[in-house]
């Protein structure tokens, strides 16, 4: 049986409309675009029913044949949600309430309710005053009270808000700790940390390999890893374990954003808001990646539920220009482009959600998919070079901030192949206590033939203090320059600072032959 086609919902100024997704990209046959103005909408939780409010009426269809389940005069609504059994419609009007249990604690700032069936989790987190620490404490219904209720607990300092993200099995959280002032000036976003709280009690602090601010924290859809974004622009992006290891480092870049397809084998890190819309998709199993597509100006993202196509829309408000939606294969093609007319306005899209499992995981391609509208990846650019240089060889450029590549592509030294990772650092702390010792043993007399870099402690001492010293500062100038030399040979692009030490080679030498000379 060949797998549903899943529903694109578009809303703007244009009104309401449904789309049939990949392959075919069309507006739904049996569904008549509204053309009223909308307000929201809304699909089930396994996608049967579809909902909409166009200022007049709150409509709720069959998604299969748009049949009319119901029809409501409810013209100010203005948010609508739909009950995981598809037998209550909530709207943005009072309602009443039957309060089951209650949590008795001071100070509540921000809780978060667990995903899932029961049994039902809440995250709290209290502010701390004077002196005292924040905390986020993790309970399970119906237990609320008392002093060991709490299944998992986490104090920590440095925090004015925090962010509280589940897992889909809801047996973990991730807490996003900021401050709003970071006091070292370090950066202008504030000061922000990481915290894992598990339901079974474990707590961690996330060490994080670079410093700056987390722009995103996402769970696998499997719940045993976690994916951040985070550090001064390139950014770094980490994959943790349950652990809180690092799994995989995928190196540094321009990325702002991390999106894992639902079947969890593929992940997209991409670069929106400030930066050019620049994607990376990357096969989760063997840590490869798939294609480099770039989305300029999106203000949207989104997988469908097949795991093998994205939506990536510029809407209104946050851009009011150049409005409208991209469909396309995760390998980069482009399956369908809608431009939103000039004088109009996008508002929102959204894929037709479906019960877990309805679309099998597939193996990953790496060869583009087929498409009429051709790739969104982006050509491979060179660096300028001047109309009177271009007959000469290439040289490295050189880039203000290098990127850090990702850690499969690292050369990797010969003893160090097929390590584990403590065996790497017991290795290199053998290697630096070896270095330092070596260091400390006095070196053999220098030969007779007289080196400008020689370090050799054997030489006569010219009597003066200052001289001498005068003569030390020198030399160790010149082996400097020598180890910046052999790192220039060897390929490395050298700092301004650094291919300035290196013109100064030749005044160094003459100093230091004036001063060997009147000795």
């Amino acid at each position: 049986m060949a797998p549903p086609i899943p529903l694109l919902a578009v809303r703007g100024s244009d009104g309401t409309a449904l789309l049939s997704g990949p392959p075919t990209c069309e507006e739904h046959s049996s569904f008549q675009r509204d053309s009223r103005s909308s307000r929201c909408v809304t699909f089930s939780r396994d996608g049967t029913l579809f909902g909409w409010c166009n200022g007049q009426n709150v409509s709720v269809v069959k998604s299969s044949d748009v049949s009319v389940v119901t029809s409501l005069n409810l013209p100010k609504t203005s948010l609508l949600d739909i009950s995981p059994l598809n037998t209550i419609l909530v709207t943005w009007q009072p309602y009443s309430k039957t309060i089951a249990n209650k949590l008795h604690m001071q100070k509540v700032s921000d809780f978060v309710l667990s995903p899932g069936g029961q049994p039902s989790k809440v995250c709290v987190y209290v502010p701390g005053s004077k002196g005292a620490p924040s905390f986020v404490r993790l309970y399970q219904y119906p237990v609320l009270g008392g002093p060991t209720a709490a299944r998992a607990n986490k104090s920590f300092f440095k925090a004015d808000r925090v962010s509280m993200v589940w897992n889909r099995k809801a047996s973990a959280v991730l807490v996003t700790a900021s401050t709003e002032v970071d006091k070292t000036g370090a950066s202008y976003y504030g000061e922000q940390t990481l915290h894992y709280l598990a339901v079974n009690g474990e707590t961690a602090l996330v060490q994080l390999q670079k410093k700056g601010p987390i722009y995103d924290v996402v769970w696998s859809p499997g719940s045993a890893e976690f994916c951040v974004v985070y550090g001064f622009m390139p950014a770094k992006v980490t994959v943790y374990n349950l652990k809180c290891d690092p799994v995989f480092d995928f190196g540094t870049g321009p990325r702002n954003a991390a999106y894992y397809s639902p079947q969890g084998n593929i992940l997209v890190l991409a670069g929106f808001g400030n930066l050019r819309g620049q994607m990376e998709v990357w096969d989760v199993k063997k840590y490869k990646q798939v294609s480099k597509p770039q989305a300029p100006d999106a203000t949207h993202f989104s997988w469908c539920p097949d795991g093998e196509h994205v939506v990536t829309a510029t809407c209104a408000p946050r851009l009011r220009v150049s409005n409208g939606y991209k469909i396309w294969h995760y390998t980069g093609s482009v399956l369908h482009r809608e431009e939103t007319p000039a004088g109009s306005e996008l508002w929102e899209v959204r894929w037709q959600p479906f019960p877990e499992g309805s679309f099998p995981e597939r193996p990953v391609k790496y060869q583009a998919a087929p498409s009429e509208l051709g790739t969104t990846q982006a050509p491979p650019t060179q660096a300028y070079r001047p109309p009177a240089l271009r007959h000469l060889p290439a040289t490295p450029s050189s880039k203000l901030h290098e990127e850090e590549l990702p850690q499969n592509q690292r050369p990797v030294a010969p003893g160090d192949k097929g390590l584990s990772k403590s065996a790497l650092k017991n290795q290199k702390k053998r290697e630096a206590k070896k270095a330092a010792k070596q260091e400390a043993k006095p070196e053999p007399e220098a030969p007779s033939d007289p080196a400008p870099v020689s370090n050799s402690q054997s030489e006569p001492s010219s009597g003066d203090p200052e001289t001498d010293k005068k003569i030390k500062n020198l030399k160790k100038k010149l082996k400097a320059i020598e180890e910046l030399k052999d790192q220039q040979a060897s390929g490395k692009v050298l700092q301004k600072n650094q291919l300035e030490k290196l013109q100064k080679e030749d005044q160094l030498l003459k100093e230091l032959e004036d001063l060997q000379i009147g000795q």
